[in-house]
């Protein structure tokens, strides 16, 4: 086995958040705590691997998360980090003191979509750049050159479903459609994904 490097590990990392998801999904209580330590551990190899290299520890990614946290949640700690007196009444006004935070820390960002992962799977991805998109158009600002419209549901005849599993069972289907006529359902995703957020044609 070759050194372990970052880029090495991304795929452990990958698969060890995925085991996350299926416990939890799954009702296996008694897993998770085993699935967060796999993950947990990961943490730990990466920041060693930055130690190794003389670029940061394990101590400063503790460190960079809870500034984080204090930093992008005012609503609920005080600069010094302990906890605020009172706290917002509703998940809109916090969505919106969240947002006024990351809009200060980038003043010159304009664009929603900026600092989503374009690696997310492609529903994830999806999902992702419609919630930016409506909070975007919610405060106001202005949307990326280009930007595709929301995609109206009773145009690409998306059956209303009653039930998750229901919504399931459609996206499957479409997935074994895809897969019949030899596309990539992933791929197709990401490139309308690109589309919409302005981005131009996916490069296969």
């Amino acid at each position: 086995m070759g050194a372990l490097t970052h880029e090495s590990l991304v795929e452990y990392l990958i698969e060890e958040a995925y085991e996350v998801v299926d416990s939890i999904e799954a009702g296996k209580e008694e897993e998770l705590a085993g699935e967060l330590g796999d993950v947990l551990l990961q943490v730990v190899l990466h920041a060693r691997l930055a130690e190794e290299n003389g670029r940061f520890d394990f101590d400063d990614v503790a460190r960079a998360i809870t500034a984080k946290m204090v930093r992008r949640n005012p609503h609920v700690f005080r600069p010094d980090g302990t906890l605020q007196d009172s706290f917002p009444a509703t998940v809109e006004e916090i969505e919106q003191k969240w947002d006024a935070v990351k809009k200060a820390e980038k003043p010159g960002r304009s664009d929603p979509f900026e600092g989503i992962p374009p690696h997310l799977p492609a529903l994830a991805l999806a999902q992702k750049s419609l919630d930016r998109a409506e909070r975007a158009d919610r405060a106001g600002r202005t949307e990326p050159a280009g930007r595709a419209g929301t995609p109206d549901p009773a145009v690409v005849s998306v059956p209303v479903h009653a039930t998750e599993a229901e919504l399931g069972d459609y996206l499957l289907a479409v997935a074994a459609a895809a897969r019949e006529q030899g596309f990539d359902a992933e791929r197709a995703l990401r490139g309308a994904v690109r589309r919409y957020q302005g981005r131009g044609e996916d490069t296969p």
